[in-house]
């Protein structure tokens, strides 16, 4: 009994936080409409401030606790809201997420140039050492501190949206802000008072965790654990958020003590994610709040004429630079392909459909595992499965898309990525005792591509295939439907187009082709390792295409591009650790202004093109020749 008590006392403790890091994300998505992906990045990064500030500066704890809190953490929050998220707050819902998924790159690419994974951090307990014993049991101090956090947070964070002006203010901003200006709010006031409240908490939560770890990955995805709290009080309700925060942190807590050694790690990492999957599967839709839904019009589709030209083109240009290129660039060229092709994927569930995906990653890796296993890793039949198996696991993943859309799908599909990660990823069945496996390049009828060249060459082909097919998706019954039920599903309803089939079927088409990309992705490289295939990796792909263009084939092509490219450019720069999540995640600014982004480029000159081959000649001048009228034959 006394090692019940002390678990759950223990559980609640880690639930206090969690509660402490949900009531944060309640707060902004109740005042702007937005769920903040950032939230854990921001926390961590603060965390990292304090640790400066305390162990290395060697400013008192006290200090430190109040330069984070007071200081640091509302302007971080205020600057996020004057420079990223205010342009955002009549975007549509998938804008809204590329952004403060950039946000969460921006963070982490910048604290681990800061401070470096290499070097060791540690923040100690504040009141370390020192506790008090209730009957037997044995309860420290910072425990103590923590619950009663948790408790002044969500019981100050209650009143103050109930009992004062601004608090009411605050929740009605989300609903209609003209209206609250009219009625004498700023509503740019209150929104910023939303960011600089809902950072300083996620610091808090951030600065709670410090001791226990001073991972940059860990204390991002600490907000895992906030999001399936604050769809518990479906993004609302304070009382229920801290139930479910502490719901989550006895269950961990519990499982420490009765789950055996072998199973441990795997339940208590499939937590938050099962209770994630399960309120989103169980809450009725209308009472999940969606915001405010704008939408985008879609540029006109390419041509099959267009589609096999830029196909053919792709080839032709490949063939020509494996001329001139080998070793390590050669690798690059096809990473360039292979990646285009991982994009591609998500054009016609982004782009088409409007559906968000963050498993892309998770969907390729399957795929990769899967000709590994197949076929000995090199035949035709492991590439079929790969393509079939990641297929059937979009498929899967599409069961929630089926009630489901923006937001919580995303949730979804976070959900899904960081499960894998946490188990099939890091098995020692499935990826080996060196977290790695081998992976066959396939042969055709016999003929195998073995050198890098030919290869690379082979890549490019399949590339401009799918890119042809994807075209002739968008331009057939089945896209148009896609982009009907993106534009307007209460249409669709009234007109007898069921979401349905038309849903399940772009899962499962984006998740073959991304099985497809990982399997040529494993043969080009030989070999691959879990960690290739985290949901860090997921987020960026999907931020990068956004900035490309969802909607365009050749967007597609450009985020390959700047996949395989940045790693490189950052590799001549060892002062920035990670060059890719800050170069994408800067590139979120200004998406809310130009929510079509490097693709709105590819627009503009299509229209003004079209605008040219179809106008008329202009009129000639008066007191010309050309002026005077011609004689009309009989």
């Amino acid at each position: 009994m006394t090692e019940f008590i002390s678990l759950l006392i223990a559980g609640v403790v880690t639930g206090s936080i969690y509660a402490v890091t949900a009531s944060g994300l309640v707060v902004t998505f109740n005042t702007t409409g937005i769920f903040n992906f950032a939230h854990g990045a921001a926390g961590m990064f603060l965390a990292y401030v304090y640790w400066q500030l305390w162990q290395g500066w060697h400013l008192p704890w006290a200090l430190s606790l109040a330069l984070v809190l007071l200081g640091c953490a509302p302007l971080v929050g205020l600057a996020v809201d004057a420079a990223v998220m205010r342009p955002l707050y009549r975007a549509a819902t998938p804008i809204k997420l590329v952004v403060s998924l950039g946000l969460l790159l921006m963070l982490v690419g910048l604290a681990v140039t800061i401070w470096p994974p290499t070097v060791g951090y540690y923040v100690p307990e504040i009141a370390s050492g020192k506790q008090v014993t209730i009957s037997g049991i044995a309860i420290s101090y910072n425990q103590l501190i923590t619950f009663g956090i948790a408790i002044a947070v969500a019981a100050g964070l209650r009143v103050f949206y109930r009992r004062t002006r601004t608090g009411v203010t605050m929740r009605a901003v989300v609903d209609d802000p003209e209206l609250v200006q009219l009625t004498g709010g700023a509503a740019g006031r209150i929104s910023a008072y939303a960011w600089m409240i809902g950072t300083a908490l996620a610091a808090l939560a951030g600065i709670l965790l410090a001791p226990t770890t001073m991972d940059v990955t860990q204390l991002t995805e600490l907000v895992i654990y906030g999001y399936s709290a604050a769809l518990v009080g479906r993004l609302r309700s304070l009382p229920w958020t801290f139930a479910g925060a502490m719901a989550l942190g006895v269950a961990g807590s519990l499982a420490v003590g009765y789950v055996p050694a072998a199973q441990l790690t795997i339940v208590v990492q499939l937590l938050p994610m099962a209770l994630l999957l399960i309120v989103l599967l169980v809450v009725p839709e209308g009472r999940l709040p969606l915001g405010r839904v704008a939408r985008e019009r879609p540029p006109r589709p390419a041509s099959l004429a267009q589609s096999l030209g830029g196909g053919g083109l792709l080839v032709l240009a490949t063939v020509v630079a494996t001329l001139f290129v080998t070793g390590a660039n050669l690798v690059t060229l096809g990473n360039v392909l292979v990646l285009s092709l991982l994009a591609l994927s998500l054009v016609p569930l982004v782009g088409y459909s409007g559906q968000v995906s963050l498993c892309q990653w998770t969907l390729a890796g399957l795929g990769a595992v899967v000709m590994h296993v197949v076929g000995d890793g090199g035949s035709l039949l492991g590439l079929l499965a790969a393509a079939g198996v990641s297929a059937g696991a979009g498929a899967l993943v599409a069961l929630p898309a089926l009630r489901l859309r923006g937001l919580y799908l995303a949730l979804a599909t976070l959900a899904f990525a960081v499960a894998m990660d946490t188990t099939f990823f890091v098995s020692a069945q499935v990826m080996g005792t060196g977290n790695s496996v081998s992976v066959g390049r396939p042969s055709v009828f016999g003929l195998r591509v073995t050198s890098d060249r030919a290869f690379v060459i082979a890549l490019a082909v399949v590339l401009a295939v799918c890119l042809v097919g994807v075209g002739a998706v968008r331009r057939s019954s089945f896209g148009r439907r896609l982009v009907a039920l993106n534009d307007s599903p209460a249409a669709c309803a009234t007109l007898g187009i069921s979401p349905i089939g038309p849903r399940l079927a772009v899962f499962t088409l984006s998740g073959g082709l991304a099985g497809l990309a990982g399997a040529l992705y494993g043969g080009l490289s030989t070999t691959v390792t879990g960690s290739q295939f985290n949901m860090l990796q997921s987020a960026a792909l999907f931020v990068v295409l956004t900035l490309s263009g969802t909607t365009l084939l050749t967007g597609s092509v450009l985020a390959g591009f700047g996949l395989a490219i940045a790693p490189v450019i950052g590799s001549h720069v060892p002062s920035l650790s990670d060059f890719t999540y800050l170069l994408f995640g800067l590139g979120i600014i200004g998406i809310g202004r130009n929510p079509n982004a490097v693709g709105r480029l590819y627009i503009l000159l299509g229209e003004r093109f079209q605008r040219r081959s179809t106008s008329l000649p202009p009129p000639a001048s008066a007191g010309t020749p050309d002026a005077m009228p011609k004689a009309v034959s009989p």
